[in-house]
């Protein structure tokens, strides 16, 4: 007679299922800061505070870029969200700039 077959998981398939947890949670904390930057550059627009937005965008490209550089983000996606970010705290702080002088 022959013997049953087993019915478990590939080991292979045991692997990549543990990778892809890992390559998941990772991928969420990379767009995670992504976010939080982008948010903190808007904020300080809205603020018109110039110099620290300046700081911020810096530290929100490298938050992409790095994303990049792990895989979580294709590079056309992350030059676009820079692009956009960018012209979004440029358009902020045009607008502050005039009622300020205005003050």
């Amino acid at each position: 007679m022959a013997t049953a077959k087993k019915t478990t998981r590939h080991p292979s398939a045991i692997k990549a299922a543990r990778q892809s947890l890992k390559h998941h949670s990772r991928n969420r904390a990379a767009k995670k800061g992504i976010r939080l930057a982008a948010r903190a550059v808007v904020d300080a627009a809205a603020a018109k505070d110039a110099v620290k937005v300046a700081e911020l965008m810096s530290k929100a490209s490298s938050a992409v870029d790095k994303a990049v550089r792990s895989g979580a983000l294709h590079w056309k996606t992350a030059a676009r969200k820079k692009s956009r970010l960018a012209k979004r705290a440029a358009v902020a702080l045009v607008a502050a700039a005039p009622a300020a002088k205005a003050r």
